[in-house]
């Protein structure tokens, strides 16, 4: 078998192994290997995602994100629950942190079991008295006797549902001052009881105790660590030393503290989120970890694309002068946020939604734009013209319902999904926290509104309306920022449609933007519904816009 060929083969073998024979695979390599702390379902995404190939689910950070102690506060099976999120959530196999097994070995053996049946790899047990009191409280903690804790694991052995579950030993014989040789003595007795590896632990600030066990305790079966107080050890000493698998225990929770305190002082201080939402994740990128795709691909197979018959069209003929250089061979649209083209972006937060249907109105460097399964519309008056014309040359495919959207703006998926949700025959998205926006407030699309935005559930159901668009409204006036995005049904379009045939005619449509289409509509009489937003979207019209999008994704 040729060596790529071979390679594929125990690719696919190792994928097709359950995680207990993976976890397995790690402990008894020759190859140090390591395990992340994750106390959740989420935290156990993100260790996946940074690359490790275990998980420690430690008792402490499980309790402690419960708000209780390390002292089997949190019931076994309220640590099930989590764990069962935990495995769900991710791929890669967990090694429990199961303190003194919850009880005697009739605890333990249910435990095993329970563990097995939602895909657990791997549980360690220390030689404690329950209820157990966390390693570093307190001096000279008592244990428990040997013969007992060896039937523990006997029992842990005898119950596991997958033959390559381990049950890792666990040591507190140098943490409770017993001394090097009663740690021995213990681990050599609990390898001789099943054990598949032994954790021997230390608080001292070096690493001398378990360097020690280690040279003493030669190659007997696997070594495990964590190295919480001498963590400025070097991870090489612990190569030489021939340990098999180091535990970084508790530091996500730790560094979720400090982050979570961080930001809820800094909120409570300055009454305002404006100060944090740039610092912190965004919403999408907890979808992203929730997995929302693979949601909305479901709801695809299961239920159909509800939104299939909405058409779009995205106005994207100008070139951007302001961005400069990055424009000199290829338009606005086009220019590269974080990797991927800002045409790209909208059309996909579009796709995500349901709307498959999309037209890009092209002018400026047309043969630039070239996305997958979109149309294309070429407006090449685009130097004389405004978007209003390039919305006119798709007015043969202007009907309902349908969204006409700028080619230089982002915005959250959610904004999208409530427009679509929205009944009015014209409906233009408002952002209400337009004054917030910074250096490029001065080119909005103020618009004045029937009422202003408020923030209490009840009174949004009331329905706003537009009453006034564009630059000339004065301070007093003004209730937001039209943000270039707007739904229409059957009855929008064909007025819409109108109202471009009758500019056409008296020949105002060439300059105009959309902004003068929605007031020459009011002027007749025509209701233009409001859905008012809180930010969330982004135009890009300059190189500061350009770096706060990408903050923005």
């Amino acid at each position: 078998m040729a060596a790529n060929q071979l390679g594929r083969e125990i690719g696919r073998a190792s994928a097709r192994a359950s995680k207990a024979a993976r976890f397995r695979a790690e402990l008894c390599s020759s190859e140090l290997a390591f395990l992340m702390e994750a106390h959740d379902g989420i935290s156990a995404k993100i260790v996946e995602e940074a690359g490790f190939k275990g998980i420690w689910a430690s008792g402490l950070t499980m309790s402690a994100a419960l708000g209780v102690r390390d002292n089997n506060e949190a019931s076994w099976t309220q640590v099930l629950e989590i764990l069962e999120f935990m495995s769900d959530a991710s791929s890669i196999p967990i090694l429990v942190d199961g303190d003194t097994g919850y009880g005697n070995f009739n605890n333990v053996r249910r435990l095993v079991k329970k563990l097995c049946q939602r895909d657990i790899a791997a549980l360690a047990i220390e030689d404690k008295l329950f209820p157990k009191t966390n390693s570093f409280v307190g001096e000279n903690q008592p244990l428990a006797r040997i013969d007992e804790f060896c039937g523990k694991i006997k029992a842990g052995k005898d119950s596991q549902l997958d033959d390559n579950f381990c049950l890792i030993a666990r040591t507190e014989a140098l943490i409770s001052g017993w001394g090097l040789n009663e740690a021995l003595k213990r681990a050599e007795a609990y390898h001789a009881a099943g054990a598949d590896g032994i954790l021997v632990h230390s608080k001292r600030t070096t690493p001398d105790e378990i360097t020690a066990f280690a040279q003493r305790w030669g190659d007997r079966c696997p070594l495990v660590i964590v190295p919480t107080m001498y963590y400025a050890t070097p991870t090489e000493e612990f190569r030489k030393a021939g340990i098999a698998m180091v535990i970084w225990a508790n530091h996500n929770l730790r560094a979720a503290i400090t982050a979570m305190r961080e930001t809820s002082r800094r909120v409570y201080e300055e009454a305002s989120l404006t100060g944090v939402e740039g610092r912190i994740a965004s919403v999408h990128e907890v979808f992203e970890l929730s997995d929302n795709r693979e949601l909305i691909e479901a709801e695809k197979r299961y239920l159909g694309p509800d939104r299939k018959s909405v058409r779009a069209f995205v106005l994207a003929a100008t070139r951007g002068e302001e961005l400069g250089p990055l424009t000199k061979s290829r338009p606005k649209c086009m220019i590269d946020i974080r990797g991927t083209p800002l045409l790209h972006r909208l059309v996909t937060t579009m796709r995500e939604s349901g709307v498959s249907d999309i037209t890009v109105v092209r002018g400026y460097r047309k043969d630039a734009i070239s996305l997958p399964n979109i149309a294309t519309i070429d407006n090449d008056a685009f130097e004389e013209t405004g978007e209003a014309a390039s919305l006119a040359c798709a007015i043969d495919k202007l009907d309902g319902p349908c969204l006409v959207s700028y080619g230089d703006i982002l915005y959250r998926r959610y904004i999208l999904d409530n427009l679509l949700d929205m009944a009015g025959d014209i409906v233009v998205v408002v952002d209400a926290l337009w004054r917030e926006r910074g250096p490029s407030s001065s080119t909005v699309d103020l618009v004045d509104c029937s009422r202003p935005f408020t923030s209490g559930y009840l009174d949004e159901e009331e329905s706003v309306s537009l009453r006034g668009i564009g630059r000339g409204l004065g301070e007093g006036e003004v209730d937001g920022e039209w943000i270039g995005l707007v739904k229409l049904n059957g009855q929008g379009a064909q007025a819409v449609r109108a109202e471009l045939e009758a500019m056409r005619a008296n020949g105002t449509l060439a300059r105009a933007g959309l902004p003068e289409l929605f007031a020459r509509l009011l002027a007749k009489g025509t209701r233009i519904e409001v859905m008012y937003i809180a930010g969330h979207w982004l135009d890009v019209d300059d190189a500061f816009d350009l770096a706060k999008a990408r903050n923005f994704l």
